[in-house]
């Protein structure tokens, strides 16, 4: 079954994820170099990560969405809309396997999304501090620094800092002038 697409850049395509998904989503999700990075680092079962994407499915709320580039799956985003706000706050990760340069495009074609499409005011993103690419990758993405979340995270060994990052439309406008932003 073909899906349809929520937002397009030439050969880059968002779309809404679903069950057909799950199996995928989660062998990205638990691969190792993925996992290190995230706040909850065990491997996650096909039954708990059912239960996330069934609760989090019927959430008007949260966006699930997979990338593809040339017609083939290899990211995954998340917005959760911050309660009675045009605020979200945003997770992603690529495919282990995903071609060099899949990160960037993702970013660039999620943040069309979320400000042409889905008409957010801001779009918000904390990092855990050892993982300088995602940091330098939200820098690249045009985001701001806001702040630091001082050992706000526990690894079950350490505590780490927690880097906090955001960029409104009105920033990510004037990087894309020639993009039209409908309001939510």
């Amino acid at each position: 079954m073909r899906m349809s697409k929520l937002a397009t850049i030439d050969k880059s395509a968002i779309r809404q994820m679903t069950y057909d998904d799950l199996e995928m989503v989660l062998a990205w999700r638990n691969h190792p170099e993925v996992r290190r990075y995230m706040y909850t680092q065990h491997e996650i079962s096909l039954e708990e990560h059912t239960q996330w994407f069934e609760q989090t499915t019927y959430d008007d709320g949260k966006h699930l969405l997979i990338f593809e580039y040339q017609d083939i799956s290899c990211g995954f985003v998340s917005f959760s809309e911050v309660e009675n706000s045009d605020i979200t706050e945003w997770g992603f990760y690529t495919s282990p396997e995903a071609p060099k340069g899949t990160g960037r495009l993702l970013g660039e074609l999620a943040l069309f999304y979320a400000f042409a499409k889905a008409g957010f005011h801001k779009v918000h993103g904390k990092v855990i501090d050892s993982n300088k690419r995602s940091a330098n990758f939200h820098l690249n993405q045009g985001f701001n620094e806001e702040g630091v979340l001082r050992n706000n995270y526990f690894d079950g060994a350490e505590y780490h800092d927690v880097i906090c990052f955001g960029i409104t439309k009105y920033d990510w406008q004037g990087m894309h002038k020639s993009v039209a932003v409908e309001p939510k």
